[in-house]
């Protein structure tokens, strides 16, 4: 998705200048009329205008950031005033830079939002457009305090997925590196040892397989290698095609016991994003674009831009969620009664709260599952190999008190 400088007219004759990410000149044509804005001029952004700023912007500097603009914007201090307090007395550097960038841009004549819009790794879509609504409805301060706390959900959400995923790969890998050293290094000690006994023919059965699985580790670690990297290759590279993206995607949703998890993690992420573009007065099918690219899961991706077509149609927007067959049908029902009573975005944070709650269970659940999944993984990998190791050394001292 490329990056565009637009120029464009406001129903008052002021010129607005800012840059938007879309796919060609007409999504971006398009999206400038849905502001009520005339385009005067549009060209694809050079590599030169690219800034490098702002990848050191954390959450929660973010949350920061938002909750104090919105105090000094609640408080009647003007806008340039805050841009400037706030850029001379932040602790991250990278931050400090771009709302000096942001101020200077909002002292030549820009709005708010289009200089939030041209930093687009620390200020994504959503971000700029519920400053814009803000800023359209007089609410600027009302948005903020909704923008971080909705950061601060998101971030609380994603915090829940990786601490589920981070014990159980862990240990996973601690459990490889264990094996890796016992088949070349530990088992191989063992073996010349039953060798200088002169007790290697009269092996028990496991210690044999034990020490023959060792001698092919060691025999074909350069195939092992090989494969494993091949696998890695071939994985990433179907993951990259559009097709392959999807069909991986698709397959989160429906294993067993992560697929419900990943679809109520999904459910989440979609009713609060769209409650909060919502509430703050964000056309609806503008409000299903900026859901759309947050949606992290190309299959939810495809169901939303499915909805948002069928309601260009004039169709309602539970129907068509519906028939995409992605979202539970209790979600969907509860959305049916938010358009009917004209709750919508009301109808959506309760969705999204409940869901949250959820997904906290469910990936409790999750984790209370993995832990002795994994325990009993390593335990038994270890046990046996040790197991087989000390059986000969029982037998030969046998042996040798029997003599």
């Amino acid at each position: 998705m490329a990056e565009w400088v637009y120029e464009a007219r406001t129903r008052a004759g002021e010129v607005q200048t800012g840059i938007i990410e879309a796919d060609s000149k007409e999504a971006v044509q398009s999206r400038l009329r849905a502001r009520q804005l005339a385009p005067v001029k549009i060209k694809k952004k050079g590599r030169e205008l690219k800034l490098s700023f702002g990848t050191g912007v954390t959450p929660k500097e973010l949350v920061i950031f938002t909750r104090q603009f919105a105090t000094m914007i609640d408080a009647g201090l003007p806008l340039v005033q805050c841009l400037d307090i706030l850029s001379a007395r932040g602790e991250n550097k990278s931050l400090n830079a771009i709302l000096k960038d942001v101020k200077d841009y909002v002292e030549q004549g820009g709005t708010f939002s289009d200089g939030l819009g041209r930093h687009p790794k620390v200020f994504d879509e959503l971000f700029v457009n519920l400053v814009r609504a803000g800023e359209m409805g007089g609410i600027l301060d009302t948005i903020l305090n909704r923008l971080a706390g909705y950061i601060e959900k998101r971030v609380k959400l994603a915090r829940q997925v990786r601490g589920a995923m981070v014990y159980p790969t862990a240990i996973f890998m601690v459990a490889m590196v264990v094996v890796v050293i016992m088949l070349a290094w530990v088992i191989p000690s063992f073996k010349g040892m039953f060798a200088e006994f002169g007790g290697e023919d009269n092996l028990p059965g496991l210690t044999k397989i034990v020490i023959a699985v060792s001698e092919g580790f060691l025999t074909n670690l350069h195939w092992i290698v090989l494969v494993t990297g091949s696998v890695v290759f071939a994985f990433t590279w179907t993951y990259r095609q559009p097709a392959g993206k999807f069909f991986f995607h698709r397959l989160l949703l429906v294993l067993p016991i992560l697929g419900p998890v990943m679809r109520k993690i999904s459910v989440a992420r979609f009713t609060r994003t769209l409650g909060t573009l919502l509430s703050a007065g964000v056309p609806i099918l503008d409000s299903l674009d900026v859901v759309k690219k947050s949606a992290g899961n190309v299959v939810v991706e495809g169901a939303i831009q499915e909805t948002s077509n069928k309601i260009r149609e004039g169709r309602t927007m539970a129907e068509p969620l519906m028939e995409t067959n992605v979202f539970p049908p209790m979600v969907v029902q509860m959305i049916g009664v938010g358009e009917q009573t004209g709750a919508l975005d009301t109808m959506l944070n309760k969705i999204a709260d409940f869901y949250e709650d959820e997904v906290d269970v469910a990936v409790a659940a999750l984790t209370s599952l993995l832990e002795p999944l994994m325990m009993v993984f390593i335990g038994g990998i270890v046990g046996v190999i040790l197991i087989s190791m000390y059986l000969p050394i029982f037998s030969i001292a046998g042996q040798v008190s029997a003599e």
